[in-house]
């Protein structure tokens, strides 16, 4: 076997190129710069080729460091899960950021099954629209809506972000039923600014001009209109996959087979340096399955009324 460089020469190397810096690398391993600095050089000594490009306050990792700061974080990243393994640790942690639509409407209903099936794993859901920075450690997994193309992260696609009118049945006895979808400007709409209703009335033949007149609310997330719909405050445009139990229960109907979508999906997305860590390996074989189940029990071609 080739021999291994110094646990600290690496250590040091795998700080400075996370935060592509020195300064942050000595601060975290409580180091001086000058301690860190010549740590990276043992390093690129003994592999014989620069892993950094020193510039005016920048340090830039280079093709060798880039390949070999990967390895690196994921080499710790199984170390400390093996450590914690062999030190009997009962409870290890797994963050989860994820945007509030995809907690509220889909995960706080499911994780339970994932708490039971691995007991000695605390989850803690990070819950923004915001993204954060997963190669940096400010959550271990992300569920990101998009069109799925993050640099540096492993993505799998969940579920698509489709979309359909869906209202409380009293609010449709109202005016005595939702018969075509132009009855559905009958009603009061649930943010009438969102480009899912223009994109949906024009694929069901109805002119959108009416919208313009509306009172521009928005409630930022299908949470909270889904609630305000089941509560009779109006149509509410919104992803079926996440109101499913409401739909069979009959707190909310779609009245309409026709869904429509614009491309995006929800993904769940981690560093691909961390795709071998156990607690991250457990969460996306579970969350696959799941999804899968779950969409697997929908025919979205049917209405639910």
């Amino acid at each position: 076997m080739t021999p291994l460089p110094p646990l600290s020469a690496v250590r040091a190397f795998e700080a400075a190129a996370r935060h592509l810096s020195f300064t942050k690398a000595a601060a975290e391993l409580g180091m001086t710069q000058a301690a860190v600095s010549y740590q990276i050089k043992l390093l690129e000594d003994r592999v014989g080729a620069p892993l950094f490009l020193r510039r005016p306050r920048q340090v830039v990792l280079t093709t060798a460091g880039q390949r070999f700061a990967a390895a690196a974080t994921e080499a710790f990243a199984l170390l400390n899960d093996a450590y914690a393994a062999a030190r009997g640790e009962a409870r290890d942690t797994l963050c989860v950021s994820t945007v509030v639509t995809f907690a509220s409407n889909w995960m706080a209903r499911h994780l339970g099954s994932f708490q039971v099936a691995h007991p000695a794993l605390a989850v803690r859901l990070n819950t923004t629209d915001q993204i954060v920075d997963l190669v940096g450690g400010e959550a271990d997994v992300a569920i990101r809506s998009g069109a799925g193309n993050w640099p540096g992260l492993v993505s799998h696609r969940l579920m698509l972000a489709d979309f359909t009118p869906m209202l409380s049945p009293k609010l449709a006895e109202s005016i005595g039923g939702v018969k075509e979808p132009a009855d559905l400007l009958r009603l009061p709409v649930l943010d009438p600014g969102d480009p899912w209703w223009r994109q949906w009335l024009a694929a069901a033949g109805v002119p959108v001009d009416s919208l313009l007149e509306r009172p521009g609310s928005h409630m930022g997330s299908q949470a909270y209109e889904g609630n305000a719909a089941m509560a009779g405050q109006g149509v509410a445009m919104l992803t079926r996959s996440f109101f499913l139990t409401d739909l069979a229960e009959g707190r909310l109907i779609q009245p309409f087979g026709l869904v429509c979508d614009d491309g995006h999906a929800y993904w769940l997305v981690y560093p691909e340096q961390r795709r071998n860590v156990a607690k991250v390996r457990a969460f996306r074989d579970w969350l696959l399955a799941e999804v899968k189940a779950t969409l697997d029990q929908a025919d979205p071609g049917s209405p639910v009324r």
